[in-house]
């Protein structure tokens, strides 16, 4: 089973309210078990809300609201809602393909706290936490490359 941002799947969860749809990610599930995550809509953040970054290892959102708990919190639900479904099914969790860039979901490289489109060397909280359980996490971007 995957886990798989729900933005990329059409989801209007995105932090404007819209989604960021991928039509690789849609045929990849056709085709593989998959369990939909939204750290940030599980967390009780609403949509649409300004957007977050990760400043000086917290996560504040674009007024200078530090919302690090909220993005935590929705990680950790999203990891326990995610091992439930997969021990419900019978599977393990192989892998998941989330939003590039995000502070809950990127991999490899987030935003830079600067809200100007500056990327940096980091992962999402969500990634953190499924990397540290040995989990491989992609992006949206990667999913052509034949990682998984």
């Amino acid at each position: 089973m995957y886990l798989i941002s729900g933005c990329l799947l059409g989801h209007n969860c995105k932090y404007n309210g819209g989604n960021n749809f991928n039509q690789e990610v849609v045929d990849f599930c056709k085709s593989h078990q998959y369990c939909i995550v939204c750290p940030e809509g599980v967390s009780g953040l609403p949509t649409p809300r300004p957007p977050a970054e990760y400043v000086g290892g917290r996560i504040l959102d674009k007024e200078g609201v530090d919302v690090t708990e909220a993005f935590e919190r929705g990680a950790a639900l999203s990891l326990e809602r995610a091992f439930r479904e997969a021990d419900k099914r019978g599977e393990d969790i192989e892998g998941a393909i989330l939003k590039a860039n995000s502070p809950s979901c990127g991999s490899g490289q987030i935003y830079d706290g600067t809200f100007s489109g500056r990327l940096v060397q980091g992962d999402g909280c969500l990634t953190t936490k499924l990397k540290e359980r040995g989990i491989k996490v992609i992006s949206e971007k990667e999913i052509n490359n034949g990682k998984f």
